[in-house]
């Protein structure tokens, strides 16, 4: 495990830990997180410790096509009960992922400074977001980085039953009619795999970066 200092660098993903740990500190600068996407790494880290990168082994992906949509989403979807939106309040679903309660969590890995930096990244065009509205209102959604090929997922959020999910049913249909390649969902998760995500190989991964 390395430490980061101001130089925009990343050791080689073999290093990291078997915890996915690969180095501490640096920056959130645009050009760094950047650079950590493109190379497979993520940031993950509380409020009051350094920034810990992370590149897990496995990694938790969807490709597109095993995207797998239940009858209750189907119906959901069939009802026309929300309005879904692309990219067009990213700092609104940010905040929402930032502050919504979780289980079994008690605070947020989605720092101030967390949300600044992506604010930044969807400023040049980078960080995405998907808007479930119900009667004018921010009901679900979540954002990601996009690199093309591959769509990074970093977070979503319900105030609706199953309205994160309908997002993400958004997407990834979004995604595929636009030739993305793979969803990285980073680690295992049993919601993600009720979706059709499956865990591969690092190296496997980073093909598709």
């Amino acid at each position: 495990m390395q430490f980061l200092s101001k130089e925009i660098w990343f050791p080689p993903v073999e290093e990291a830990t078997p915890e996915g740990i690969l180095a501490v500190g640096g920056d959130l600068s645009p050009e760094r997180l950047l650079l950590a996407y493109k190379s497979g790494i993520f940031p993950w880290y509380s409020e009051g410790d350094p920034i810990i990168w992370y590149s897990p082994d496995p990694r938790m992906v969807l490709f597109p096509h095993n995207l797998k949509v239940s009858k209750t989403m189907r119906k959901l979807i069939k009802k026309n009960e929300f309005e879904i939106t692309y990219n067009q309040n990213f700092e609104h679903v940010i905040t929402n992922c930032q502050h919504i309660p979780r289980k079994d969590q008690p605070g947020t890995w989605i720092t101030d400074d967390m949300k600044s930096a992506y604010i930044k990244l969807h400023d040049i065009g980078v960080a995405k977001s998907v808007e479930v509205w119900q009667e004018n209102e921010l009901v679900g959604g979540l954002y990601g980085i996009d690199l093309g090929e591959v769509f990074c997922g970093e977070s979503m959020f319900s105030k609706v039953s199953n309205t994160s999910k309908l997002a993400f049913v958004f997407l990834v249909q979004k995604l595929q009619k636009a030739g993305c390649k793979l969803l990285d969902c980073q680690v295992y998760n049993e919601h993600l795999a009720s979706l059709g995500a499956e865990e591969i190989s690092r190296q496997e991964f980073l093909k598709y970066i």
